[in-house]
């Protein structure tokens, strides 16, 4: 008897597919999880899985791994079938892992993604000359720690939904991302969406969801033959 049972039906019934956390997961657990997705041909998205835990792995080769998000696609990647529809802006590098694991996590259910790293507000400046590029995008998931300013400014500028995703990057009053949670939540910008500290993978799944993107295998999308090292 297995200690897990995966819900292989979510995708249907939520539009959203199976994710596994690996965190607080041991070894054998994420071999045994990979080798019964492997055995039923099942494509599977991994989040939190640490360099460390992913290299002690027996069935490592299976997976397409970064080790920037710690996210690991388990099967072909999709090919997209829109230009990028969601924007990623991270206010600094260190917001990245988040970011990415928001682009690895659209990108498995085949919805690509534009980038804009290091646009914070402490040089608005960076923010102001792409702003036309991210005004063209449906949605906008925004990536900050600190005092995430950049989610009230974001979503004034915008005509977007804007997403807000607080990261635990910060010192002093902002350790722990709570005063960049404190500031989304406190906006007074309209059209602000909010997830919790660090989920890049939830930010996502609020986007697809507002897309009506159908997670996983999307209607008219061809899988690629091989996986790819999507989201660097």
């Amino acid at each position: 008897m297995t200690d897990f049972r995966m819900d292989w039906d979510r995708m249907s019934r939520t539009g959203t597919a199976e994710a596994v956390l690996c965190d607080g997961k041991s070894t054998p657990q994420i071999d045994a999880i990979l080798a019964h997705a492997h055995s039923l041909d099942r494509r599977l998205l991994l989040t939190r899985l640490a360099p460390e835990r992913y290299d002690a792995l027996a069935l490592r080769d299976k997976i397409d791994y970064d080790d920037v998000s710690r996210t690991g696609i388990v099967g072909p990647v999709p090919t997209p079938r829109h230009p990028a529809r969601v924007a990623i802006v991270s206010g600094g590098t260190s917001d990245l892992p988040v970011a990415l694991e928001a682009a690895r996590t659209l990108a498995f259910q085949g919805e690509a993604s534009s980038r804009f790293v290091d646009v914070g507000v402490a040089g608005l400046w960076r923010l102001m000359e792409h702003l036309d590029d991210i005004r063209a995008h449906r949605i906008v998931i925004a990536v900050a720690g600190m005092e995430g300013a950049i989610f009230s400014v974001l979503t004034g500028l915008v005509s977007s939904a804007v997403i807000a995703v607080p990261t635990s990057v910060g010192y002093g009053v902002a350790a722990g991302g709570h005063a960049a949670l404190n500031s989304a939540l406190a906006s007074c910008a309209s059209g602000l969406a909010v997830v919790n500290i660090d989920n890049g993978f939830g930010a996502a799944h609020v986007a697809l969801r507002m897309l009506g993107q159908d997670a996983g295998s999307p209607v008219g999308v061809e899988a690629a033959s091989t996986p790819g090292n999507i989201g660097r």
